[in-house]
């Protein structure tokens, strides 16, 4: 029964440490805006391209998205939270049905730091 007891204590240690493997690469990232990115030229049915600013911790990505046929909203998503990983050129992100998209990072630059409000002369 011990014997039992133990593999079944090992088998849900290895498991929980592989699933925080796996998920620790994501991180929260912050939609900070949405902005149809500038065409050199309007008159061609290319797809409409969106410079989108994401915010993961201390540093904001600009990133460069073409959206598939189809999807619409996601001009409106400023302020909201996903998980994306970073990586050295692009940044991936799951949409709602699971699957992986990587978009190339643009440029990349440190967030203002937030103003701290003096509370010692209170």
């Amino acid at each position: 029964m011990r014997k039992i007891l133990w593999i079944l204590l090992m088998c849900a240690v290895v498991a929980s440490a592989s699933a925080q493997s796996t998920s620790s690469k994501y991180q929260p990232g912050l939609i900070m805006s949405v902005e149809q990115h500038p065409e050199l030229n309007a008159a061609t049915d290319s797809p409409k391209r969106y410079d989108i600013a994401i915010k993961v911790g201390n540093t904001i990505y600009s990133v460069l998205y073409t959206p598939p046929p189809g999807t619409y909203g996601f001009q409106y998503s400023a302020g909201q939270e996903i998980l994306v990983s970073v990586g050295p050129k692009t940044i991936t992100y799951n949409d709602m049905l699971g699957r992986s998209h990587a978009v190339p990072i643009v440029s990349r630059s440190t967030a203002p730091e937030k103003a701290v409000p003096n509370r010692s002369h209170q």
